[in-house]
């Protein structure tokens, strides 16, 4: 019999719009155990972008638990609820995104909605509110973890710098230890990561992220995505494909996946960052045309690229989402994820614990191959960095 979830979810904005925030925890429908706490300080944002950002953080942490389980969520927004079960249209274009991320992490079927008053939605609002005052005072929210205690499940390891907001999800209920122990954790399971092969836009070194566009691989893209299927098939030890949905990696999937005899499955958290107005031009292009915002970006992943483009840190707190599904669905096999450079190079840096600066200190080839191992106690294992021996 599949679990049963009940996730509680909530959203603030002090000024709507305002300083927002949101809170969501994910209890077990039989005994009512509290089983993870969610709560993020979102900067500016009305009321109803928080209350959604509350709904989609709950359900990813209650996928994170158990990606089988039917979920009921229950929440004081009425127009959340409504919009969510079907009954009222979605007309404002800054909701309608954020309905169709809530409605991709679980399947409609196992999931859900419930109206319920205000008062009864009061742990959740609590934690909104914790989130909102940590913003108030530079930082980001993080659990109350009792002497001796463990974190919940989907909280992050430990609070972030005020530079460092980054919200990092883990994938287990209990903060990793530091160092190995001698227990058995059994057969990890283990991400091994390839980036695309090139593009026209790739020789080149423009920017090229989720929101240029979304070019193929050219005649060496595919000559590489070939010469990497036959390494791994003669590795023989790919259990199944992910890759990101823009179009390179679909294509370089594809050639691998035919080589081993597997499907593709497309992961939507392993696209690559948007770089907004900066997408298609190179790097001296973008200092010319934008140095201050260029400046701005390079100092703090806070900063998203000019035009509407995407931070660092969100890549980041999506990667790592994506990260915990992932482990969830395979634990203990071997995954090709066929995505880009900054999501390789943020699952390197999270499995380092590294700063985040790192991101600008690793260079990866164009089908390199890189590896990481993800163990039962939260622990990781970098394997293999940037390797190209299969493209010579």
């Amino acid at each position: 019999m599949a679990r049963r979830f009940i996730v509680e979810a909530d959203g603030g904005s002090r000024g709507n719009p305002g300083p927002a925030g949101y809170g969501a925890l994910v209890r077990d429908a039989e005994t009512g155990e509290t089983l993870a706490e969610v709560a993020e300080y979102l900067g500016t944002a009305t009321n109803n972008v928080a209350e959604y950002k509350g709904l989609i953080a709950g359900l990813r942490a209650a996928y994170v638990l158990d990606p089988a389980a039917e979920v009921r969520v229950r929440m004081d927004s009425k127009l959340v609820i409504e919009q969510m079960s079907g009954r009222w249209k979605i007309k404002h274009p800054d909701m309608r995104p954020l309905a169709a991320e809530a409605k991709g992490i679980v399947p409609p079927g196992r999931v859900s909605y419930e109206w319920i008053p205000r008062e009864n939605n009061k742990h959740a609002d609590r934690l909104a509110n914790e989130a909102m005052d940590a913003g108030k005072r530079g930082e980001q929210w993080r659990p109350k973890v009792p002497p001796g205690g463990t974190l919940a499940a989907g909280a992050p390891e430990a609070a972030a710098p005020a530079d460092d907001t980054l919200a990092e999800p883990v994938a287990t209920g209990a903060a990793p230890a530091v160092g190995w122990g001698s227990a058995d954790l059994g057969t990890p399971a283990t991400f091994v990561l390839l980036r695309h092969g090139e593009t026209p836009l790739t020789p080149e070194k423009r920017f090229s992220g989720s929101g240029g566009t979304d070019p193929g691989l050219s005649d060496v893209g595919r000559h590489q995505a070939e010469r990497v299927a036959a390494a791994l098939a003669a590795r023989g030890t790919i259990q199944a494909v992910v890759a990101s949905p823009l179009r390179r990696c679909r294509e370089t999937a594809e050639v691998v996946a035919g080589r081993l005899g597997l499907d593709v499955r497309v992961e939507e958290g392993l696209r690559e960052t948007d770089f907004g107005a900066w997408e298609g031009l190179t790097f001296a292009e973008v200092k010319e045309r934008y140095p201050d915002d260029l400046d701005a970006w390079l100092a703090s992943t806070e900063v998203a690229p000019t035009g509407g483009g995407e931070s660092f840190a969100a890549v980041t707190r999506r990667v790592a989402l994506s990260r915990d599904k992932l482990i969830a669905r395979y634990p203990g096999r071997t995954v090709l994820l066929v995505t880009h450079v900054t999501p390789i190079k943020t699952l390197v840096r999270l499995a380092l614990g590294a700063p985040p600066e790192s991101l600008f200190r690793m260079e990866l080839s164009a089908a390199s191959l890189t590896a990481v191992a993800y163990y039962g106690d939260g622990n990781a294992s970098l394997r293999l960095l940037n390797e190209t021996a299969h493209l010579r």
